[in-house]
C-alpha cells in the first residue's frame, strides 16, 4: 500500500475501538488492524454489568460489535490480518502484515494482553463457565456460592477480599507457603473470615462438564492428590501484555508492558499507546476506552501540530 494513513491503531478490543472512533470524527483517515482475535478479552465474557449506559448489563461480543460498527460509521477502515513485523525508526511508520504492508503518520499501539493461564485443556474448556481472570468482573455471578482464586501476590489477595462481597467461602490456593503479596494485604486476607488458604497446592484439573463443579489438586511436596468442590475459579496469576512485537522499537517495562513518557505517547513521537498493554493495574473495559479516547486526541493534536 503506497498510501500514507494518517493513523493505523494496532488492537481490536475497547481501546482499539475506541481509538479508532475518536480519530475516525476527527476527519483522519484511519486505518484499525484486529489481529486474530476482534474485540480482545471481551470476547471470552458473556454479560458485562459494569460498563456505564445498559442497566442490564450487556454481552461482551454484543458490546464489541456495536463499538466495531460504530467506528465504521465514521470512516474507519479494517483488516484482520495479524501485525508481524513494525518500523518505528522513520516517518511515515511501517506496519506489516504477511500480506501488507500499511504506513503511517502515527501509530495507535492497543494490543492488550492476555491473562497469565495454568495451561491445561479443562481450563480452556470451562472458560466463562466458571473460570475466570477477573473478579471484579465476574464475583457477582458468584453471590452465595463458594470459589477459589489462585495466586500468592497482592492481585491475589485483593481479588480475594472481594470476592467475599458475594461468595460465602474463598478458598486462596498457592504453589507454595510464602507470598509475593506485602505483608499488610497478607494480614488483611488471614483475618477474613470467609477465606480459606490452601497452600502448597496445584490445580491438575478443572472438575466439571457445563460448569465448573470443582478442582483436582496436587501436593506440591508430596504428590498426594485431592480434589475441592466449588462452582468458580479465578485466576490471579499475572497478566501477559501483547507487545512482543515491539520489543527494541519503543520503551517498555520488564514485565513487557509499554512505558508512555507523555500522556499516551510513547517515547517514540508519534507512536501511542492504550488500554491493557499499558495499564497493569485496573484492566477494566471502561479505563481501556477511556485510554483509547485519550490516545485519539493526543494523536489528532500531535498530527494538527505538525501541519502547523
Amino acid at each position: 500500500m503506497s498510501e500514507t494513513i494518517d493513523v493505523i491503531i494496532i488492537g481490536a478490543g475497547p481501546a482499539g475501538y475506541t481509538a479508532a472512533l475518536y480519530a475516525s470524527r476527527a476527519n483522519l483517515k484511519v486505518f484499525c488492524l484486529e489481529g486474530w482475535q476482534p474485540g480482545g478479552q471481551l470476547t471470552t465474557t458473556t454479560v458485562i454489568e459494569n460498563f456505564p449506559g445498559f442497566k442490564n448489563g450487556v454481552d461482551g461480543n454484543a458490546l464489541i460489535k456495536e463499538m466495531r460498527a460504530q467506528a465504521a460509521r465514521f470512516g474507519t477502515e479494517y483488516d484482520t490480518a495479524e501485525v508481524a513485523r513494525v518500523d518505528f525508526s522513520h516517518r511515515p511508520f511501517e506496519v506489516r502484515t504477511e500480506s501488507r504492508e500499511y504506513h503511517a503518520k502515527a501509530v495507535i499501539i492497543a494490543t492488550g494482553a492476555r491473562p497469565r493461564m495454568l495451561g491445561i485443556p479443562s481450563e480452556q474448556r470451562l472458560w466463562a463457565k466458571g473460570v475466570s481472570s477477573c473478579a471484579t468482573c465476574d464475583g457477582f455471578f458468584f453471590r452465595g456460592k463458594t470459589v477459589a482464586i489462585l495466586g500468592g501476590g497482592d492481585s491475589a489477595m485483593e481479588e480475594a477480599n472481594f470476592l467475599t462481597k458475594f461468595a460465602v467461602k474463598v478458598y486462596l490456593i498457592h504453589r507454595r507457603s510464602e507470598f509475593r503479596a506485602s505483608k499488610i494485604m497478607i494480614d488483611r486476607t488471614k483475618n477474613n473470615p470467609k477465606i480459606e488458604f490452601v497452600l502448597n497446592k496445584t490445580v491438575e484439573e478443572v472438575l466439571g462438564e457445563q460448569r465448573v463443579t470443582g478442582l483436582r489438586l496436587k501436593d506440591a511436596q508430596t504428590g498426594e492428590p485431592s480434589e475441592l468442590k466449588l462452582d468458580g475459579m479465578f485466576l490471579a496469576i499475572g497478566h501477559v501484555p501483547s507487545t512482543q512485537i515491539f520489543k527494541g522499537q519503543i520503551a517498555m517495562d520488564e514485565e513487557g508492558y509499554i512505558v508512555p513518557q507523555k500522556h499516551t505517547m510513547t517515547n517514540v513521537e508519534g507512536i501511542f499507546a492504550a488500554g491493557d498493554c499499558v495499564d497493569h493495574r485496573y484492566r477494566q473495559a471502561i479505563t481501556a476506552s477511556g485510554d483509547g479516547c485519550r490516545a485519539a486526541i493526543d494523536a489528532e493534536r500531535w498530527l494538527a501540530a505538525r501541519t502547523l
